[in-house]
């Protein structure tokens, strides 16, 4: 019998775990300041509404109906479409192992906030703690410069990840209780204490106030659509297994609005955290869309500037690297939560068994991040997955649902519990089987446009070798797209011992 959440209340907030991760405490905020604040906002909720609550719904809806994980779910709408769902396992497995890199990196400032306490009024000395202690060459030639203290974060980091979900939905129920609730409470304090700095106003007027000429600006659409499809854990399995989870009688489509604008809220108190907390000390201008930057870099300095007190400033730096460590955690073991389910699916393995070994192999493979190359590599792989990969794996379902499925019965299952507010036909429909796929079709295509126009076969960043890019990049992407084809090799391997494929689709499924 397949595990179920405990409750709703579980469900929902494990999503919202998933959802909300470091991207909304930094790279929200930075997008903002770079893009007239309130017009971001705006067109932020625009895509949120048109693209990323319809995506939400389709993956949560049919993993409900099928019990299956990505590629389960894929393919009981159509049986060509399981690579698909091989494609968002693989973005999650190429995203979770860097992740975890940050998530240490994370947990290693949290552990050296007490040095801010010797830092106040030291912003160069701060901007240099992180770096220097992950020992960073900046390039991708520093593979024999190994920093010790982020291999044992990192150990911390999965061995975290695993004791979160090593009894499935039972033991992610209970940690999200806490990991959802406690960054809240720690934005608030933060927020409190950023709106009663000198000169916080002035960054509310950014943040909130709409500079509606930045909406000629085309970067300010592609990033905000961006940033709503990435936020909202769609194209990486997340959704797909967590839905599968979820009790017949779950109201999918209240649940996942509530999901979604509870995304949009944390990213907004973290927005008012970020913009009060630095005009308060006269950094206003110095916000970055660079999440790394931010949250290593330019707050440290922000920190020890906070107030006179170092005791203070210490404790504040405890607090937000605190706030950063459950955000991390809740999105990593998500991601693994996700793979694992499709994996134990598709062989039949115990699920226990499956997340340890992901763990492990994962745990391994993301050592190469705590070599002084590892920030080079992370960049790199991180550009090529989110701007090619996931967007096409976002396409592919979209069109699988849309064209190659009768979209009207996934809207049947979305409304089957729904008793007041439905989610309309004219919604729905038009989004899942056009719109999201012509506006993520435009993002992927703006995306090659900025390849291209940044000299061909590189895009990851300036200063990176075309044999970098093509290593980290290019050979990554290839990978991930060729997911299925391997998967398929290893099931027929496996069928030549006597196993048997489970293949049914949608109408073989029975309540």
């Amino acid at each position: 019998m397949r595990e179920k959440w405990s409750s709703r209340s579980a469900f929902i907030l494990a999503a919202i775990g998933s959802a909300v991760g470091l991207g909304n405490a930094w790279r929200f905020p930075g997008l903002a300041a770079k893009y007239g604040g309130g017009a971001f906002l705006f067109v932020y909720l625009i895509a949120m509404l048109v693209v990323g609550i319809p995506l939400l719904m389709m993956e949560i809806s049919v993993a409900r109906y099928t019990r299956q994980g990505a590629p389960g779910s894929m393919r009981a709408m159509n049986k060509k479409a399981e690579d698909i769902g091989w494609l968002a396992v693989s973005n999650g497995i190429g995203i979770s192992i860097y992740y975890a890199a940050v998530f240490a990196w994370v947990i290693l400032m949290f552990c050296l906030s007490y040095k801010f306490m010797g830092l106040s009024g030291d912003t160069e000395g701060a901007s240099k703690l992180w770096a220097t202690t992950i020992k960073t060459t900046g390039t991708t030639t520093g593979f024999t410069t190994i920093s010790w203290p982020v291999v044992g974060c990192l150990i911390l980091a999965w061995a975290l990840c695993y004791i979160c979900i090593r009894n499935g939905t039972t033991s992610v129920g209970k940690v999200v209780k806490y990991t959802v609730s406690l960054p809240v409470i720690c934005l608030l304090i933060m927020a409190i204490r950023g709106v009663m700095m000198p000169g916080a106003m002035s960054g509310f007027v950014k943040l909130f106030i709409p500079d509606w000429s930045a909406l000629g600006n085309s970067n300010l659409w592609v990033d905000a659509i961006g940033q709503v499809f990435y936020s909202l854990s769609t194209s990486m399995a997340i959704m797909f297994a967590y839905g599968s989870f979820i009790d017949d009688e779950t109201n999918i489509v209240v649940d996942t609005i509530i999901i979604s604008f509870s995304d949009m809220f944390i990213s907004i108190l973290a927005g008012i955290v970020m913009f009060t907390t630095m005009a308060g000390v006269g950094m206003l201008d110095n916000m970055s869309a660079s999440g790394i930057a931010t949250a290593f870099i330019i707050y440290p300095q922000a920190i020890v500037k906070i107030s006179s007190s170092p005791v203070f400033n210490m404790i504040f730096a405890f607090i937000f690297y605190f706030c950063l460590i459950t955000l991390a955690i809740d999105s990593l073991f998500s991601i693994i939560e996700g793979i694992s389910t499709a994996v134990s699916d598709k062989f039949k393995l115990s699920k226990k068994k499956t997340t340890l070994t992901i763990c492990l192999i994962e745990g391994v493979i993301s050592l190469i991040y705590v070599t002084g190359a590892g920030l080079a590599v992370l960049d790199i792989v991180d550009y090529f997955i989110n701007s090619y990969t996931l967007i096409i794996t976002g396409i592919l379902e979209m069109i699988a649902a849309g064209w190659f499925f009768k979209t009207t019965k996934i809207l049947d299952e979305l409304n089957r519990n729904t008793k007041g507010f439905k989610m309309p036909y004219w919604w729905f429909v038009p989004s899942i089987k056009v719109v999201s796929p012509v506006v993520l079709i435009g993002l992927f295509v703006w995306n090659i446009y900025n390849l291209i126009k940044g000299g061909g076969i590189y895009g990851a960043a300036d200063g990176y070798s075309l044999k970098a890019n093509i290593i980290f990049g290019w050979v990554v992407v290839l990978l991930i797209l060729c997911s299925g084809l391997i998967v398929k090799g290893i099931v027929r391997f496996k069928k030549a011992k006597g196993f048997t494929e489970d293949e049914r689709t949608w109408d073989d499924f029975k309540k």
